[in-house]
């Protein structure tokens, strides 16, 4: 992405925060306003990371279709603030599921940090890039699925992306109902760890602010998946 499109949609952002209206580009890739060394903390109800850095492997394009749609998926969500289950939904988004397992399966995503945090007008822990920059993902893109209809309660897991089909491994946890374009594919739901993300959520932005680098220092320090 071009440097000038970076700030178009980082404009389009701030326009959004200030309560212009909940753009398409809330939840792109594209890191928020930059930051300068924003404080992090380990709040209570949290532990220091585990030792070790993401991998930040690559691959050249999106794996091939290994899950069986028909199948139960679950993921676990070991965080430095509590473990997150998820249930993970084949039937409706087969290749967002699919990646999701094939990264978790690498590693991919162990080690990084849940990089941004929202706390007005949508309330959303966005994670899954390696360079906690908002701009990394795994080299492939990938398409929509399962978006007509789609909505964003408390709970949800969705897609980040930085328009149609450009779904990479960041993804979000919906802590609170949000109000968005159905434009994020929905692939799983929080079955247990609620908490863990309410803990996050009212520690706040680093720096104050309503959209930015959690002031909690969030890490994935191991992400798993099964099928059941």
């Amino acid at each position: 992405m071009s440097s000038h499109s970076q700030v178009r949609f980082i404009g389009t952002l701030r326009r959004a925060m200030l309560g212009v209206g909940v753009a398409a580009a809330a939840l792109v890739v594209v890191a928020p306003a930059a930051q300068t060394a924003p404080q992090q903390q380990v709040l209570p109800g949290c532990s220091p990371a585990a030792p070790g850095q993401p991998n930040g492997k690559q691959w050249p394009a999106e794996p091939a279709l290994t899950i069986d749609p028909a199948a139960a998926y679950t993921a676990t969500l070991e965080t430095t603030c509590g473990t997150v289950e998820l249930e993970l939904d084949a039937a409706a988004a087969p290749r967002t599921v699919n990646s999701f397992a094939f990264l978790a399966g690498e590693g991919y995503f162990d080690h990084t940090r849940c990089h941004r945090l929202t706390t007005e007008g949508i309330f959303v822990l966005q994670c899954g890039d390696p360079t906690a920059t908002g701009l990394g993902g795994p080299g492939y893109k990938f398409g929509d699925e399962n978006l007509a209809g789609a909505v964003y309660p408390a709970g949800t897991v969705a897609m980040a992306n930085a328009g149609p089909g450009t779904n990479g491994s960041q993804f979000f946890l919906v802590y609170r109902d949000s109000t968005l374009p159905p434009n994020y594919t929905p692939f799983g739901r929080v079955v247990s760890g609620m908490d863990a993300l309410t803990t996050i959520a009212n520690g706040g932005v680093a720096g104050g602010g309503s959209d930015g680098t959690p002031f909690a220092e969030v890490v994935l320090d191991q992400v798993t998946t099964t099928a059941n």
